[in-house]
């Protein structure tokens, strides 16, 4: 039975896409700083492997002893596994390869599915006070990502703007459909957001006109576009945010987070 002098927590959406090269992680890292910047307090869990959200954010590897293979599988103390980055109230949960070993170690734990659910829910993260928690996906519908579809209450699609970009939808979608019918009923699509956008492309244009017919009102009005910037701030170890605030990349990303902010606060209204 939920406790009703708990305060109602963080805002929990997986940002997941199956096939890789999508802006994934960038989008992560960027929506998180985004959100930071406009006074929420941002948890990034880095599910991924191959840890990109953690280098992108500016956690160097020596500085990842504790990481979300240990909140999945081991007690770990919460201040240990949350760590701050550069932006004010933006903090995260890093990954390193170790948690690509999880999988094969999840599959006899009788909780498999739950364990980010439950790590994410426990009372010691109410001290924290997140307004959201953004997990980023590795990208294959594996067990960890069910741990975050579990865990969520949405998920939030980034669709890079280029030939067969629907074709892997489906499949996410019939994953979505099943974790509601197994292990998570409240799941919903919080959007899809187009990535890589060039507006002088005419695919990019066919492209969105495919996906707002299909999809109509879930896939976001702000589109990320095809920007250098945004591609060169991982290397730089920080969001494009802070690398070049003045890009258009930065505004793009500044915009989705109003749109997402906006879009829960007319469901909660």
């Amino acid at each position: 039975m939920s406790d009703p002098t708990r305060p109602p927590g963080a805002k929990i959406i997986s940002v997941t896409n199956q096939k890789g090269g999508v802006g994934k992680t960038t989008t992560a890292i960027n929506l998180a700083a985004a959100l930071a910047e406009a006074g929420r307090k941002v948890l990034v869990v880095d599910l991924d492997p191959q840890g990109n959200a953690s280098t992108g954010l500016g956690i160097e590897m020596e500085d990842r002893e504790y990481t979300t293979y240990e909140l999945l599988l081991e007690d770990i103390d919460l201040d240990d596994v949350i760590l701050p980055t550069q932006q004010d109230g933006l903090h995260i949960i890093p990954a390193t390869v170790d948690l690509s070993s999880a999988d094969i170690e999840l599959v006899s734990n009788e909780k498999r599915s739950f364990l980010l659910h439950d790590a994410l829910r426990q009372t010691a993260m109410d001290r924290f006070g997140f307004d959201y928690v953004l997990i980023d996906c590795p990208p294959s519908l594996n067990l960890l990502t069910v741990n975050a579809l579990i865990a969520s209450h949405s998920v939030l699609v980034p669709l890079q703007s280029e030939f067969f970009a629907l074709e892997g939808l489906s499949q996410l979608m019939l994953t979505i459909r099943e974790v509601r019918q197994t292990g998570n009923p409240e799941l919903r699509l919080e959007g899809v957001v187009l990535t890589m956008f060039d507006a002088r492309n005419n695919l990019s244009q066919l492209v969105e006109q495919d996906a707002r017919s299909n999809l109509g009102d879930v896939v976001f009005e702000t589109r990320i576009p095809r920007n250098v910037r945004v591609s060169e701030a991982p290397s730089f170890a920080m969001p494009v945010l802070q690398y070049d605030t003045n890009s258009k990349g930065a505004a793009a990303y500044r915009a989705l987070a109003q749109e997402l902010i906006q879009n829960n606060a007319a469901r909660e209204g």
